[in-house]
């Protein structure tokens, strides 16, 4: 790690997430998908949608294995689901918030409001240029924008929904991050969380050998694999900040988790920005993440996923946090002194928006794998909790494979 960097494990908050208890758990009721998108870690298989009975009996393993706050229904493309109203049901009758992981491009208004009566929280569109839309290839990612605004109003016409975007990070597309939070400034009253998932990808004869126990595997059919990839695949975190810093140079991270093999690496960085459409008054500090987490989890016995969006547009009441989070002193300093220098900012509703950035699994040259600890994304695989990124592997081995480096083999 950047020994440079302001922020570190001993200034931000490590977020309590862990396996058995969790924000969020990840429920695939079908890997079917209608739009193919580069990095994808899953298989398209056209007739893979699990009955109710299947959904339920994982709905009830993470009742028994796993506390979480909500569950997000992923895939695949969970609108694919012919079922999708009552998968949306079932998981708000067992008291959790229901969140859509899709690339909307089968979301209508009619389907909306039924998903809304049947208890939906909040959605994730997962909308980058590395996808192949219809009418929308070759578009960069600020010409998306008209896209991303188009599910943002459907969603602020309904009503009551939290609303996120995701997007991929490729070395090409990473100079346009900056853009795309300014893109999420200029909507910050109905866009409430973004995230950046930075591209990875398992590039073949390399450096390693692949093995299941002990028998070496090819791996070159996974979803997930390329035999050539002439792109970075590994992009750190700390770079995405970075970039951007060049738009906001105050941009400040406020919590974390590290990766399973190395403490220090920031697998999901979340920052909490707080604003409205003509000023960004600054950045929440780790105090603020501590707090709401450890009262949630009192409170409820959950940590804390998504908020109602109705909160998210409650930002000076947070200033009541001030005396204990030295970020919100900042805000709020900020905020009134935007009474003289800009009084349609002061006048605004002030609005808060998380920013998430996640590195997924990285192989060291030993072979380890740093994945995510305490991953949220975390599914059911034959009754057990697994990562969902590496679904694939369970399904044909029953188990993640072993990372051996070729020179290691060559010197037995």
């Amino acid at each position: 790690m950047d020994k440079n960097l302001d922020y570190s494990p001993q200034t931000i908050y490590r977020l309590p997430w862990n396996l058995a208890d969790n924000a969020i758990s990840w429920l695939e009721p079908t890997s079917k998908c209608n739009l193919y998108c580069d990095g994808c870690y899953r298989e398209n298989r056209d007739s893979s949608h699990k009955s109710i009975e299947e959904i339920k009996h994982e709905l009830d393993v993470f009742e028994k294995l796993r506390k979480c706050d909500s569950v997000s229904i992923a895939g695949g493309d969970p609108l694919t689901h012919p079922q999708i109203v009552e998968i949306v049901r079932l998981i708000k009758q067992k008291n959790w918030k229901p969140v859509i992981n899709t690339n909307g491009a089968l979301l209508t208004k009619e389907l909306l409001h039924e998903l809304k009566e049947a208890g939906i929280f909040g959605f994730t569109f997962h909308v980058d240029s590395g996808q192949q839309r219809p009418h929308w290839k070759g578009k960069n990612e600020l010409e998306l924008n008209e896209l991303r605004l188009q599910l943002a109003n459907m969603l602020a016409e309904e009503g009551g929904m939290t609303c996120s975007f995701n997007a991929t990070v490729y070395p090409e597309n990473l100079k346009y991050v900056p853009e795309l939070l300014k893109w999420g400034h200029e909507n910050i009253d109905k866009v409430h969380i973004m995230v950046f998932i930075i591209y990875r990808m398992a590039v073949l004869d390399k450096e390693f050998d692949y093995y299941i126990r002990d028998q070496k595997v090819t791996f070159d059919f996974m979803p997930y694999s390329k035999t050539i990839d002439e792109r970075r695949i590994d992009i750190k975190t700390e770079e995405v900040v970075e970039e951007i810093r060049k738009v906001y140079p105050d941009f400040m991270p406020s919590a974390y988790l590290n990766g399973s093999m190395q403490s220090d690496s920031y697998k999901w960085l979340l920052t909490g920005r707080m604003g409205n459409k003509h000023k960004i008054f600054g950045y929440v500090g780790p105090r603020l993440m501590e707090i709401v987490q450890t009262v949630k989890h009192l409170f409820t016995d959950s940590y804390l996923a998504y908020s109602k969006s109705k909160y998210q547009r409650w930002g000076r009441l947070y200033f009541l946090l001030a005396p204990f989070d030295k970020g919100i002193r900042t805000i709020a300093k900020n905020y009134f002194k935007s009474f003289l220098e800009n009084p349609r900012a002061f006048f605004s509703r002030v609005h808060y928006q998380s920013v998430m950035i996640i590195q997924p699994g990285d192989v060291f040259e030993n072979g380890e794998q740093n994945m995510c600890d305490g991953c949220p994304d975390i599914t059911v695989w034959d009754d057990k909790l697994i990562w969902s990124c590496r679904m694939e592997e369970q399904m044909k081995w029953g188990q993640n494979v072993r990372t051996v480096p070729k020179k290691v083999n060559s010197d037995i």
